[in-house]
């Protein structure tokens, strides 16, 4: 388990699923779900899946 400090309180929370600090009860700022624990920023990473998606569908459409 790693050790996540808060940003408000700075007191340490060793729950690596908690989103509210045990302390204070502000957001500690985590993402939730499997895009938001990625080490990059959501929207980036959505938008060059799509893109990816898109320019293999284009290629496997014209190969026909």
């Amino acid at each position: 388990m790693a050790e996540y400090i808060c940003p408000h309180c700075k007191n340490p929370v060793n729950d690596d699923d908690a989103l509210l600090c045990l302390f204070c009860g502000e957001s500690l700022g985590r993402s939730v779900g499997f895009m938001g624990k990625l080490r990059y920023p959501r929207h980036k990473i959505i938008f060059i899946i799509v893109i990816v998606i898109v320019l293999a569908s284009f290629a496997i459409l014209m190969s026909r």
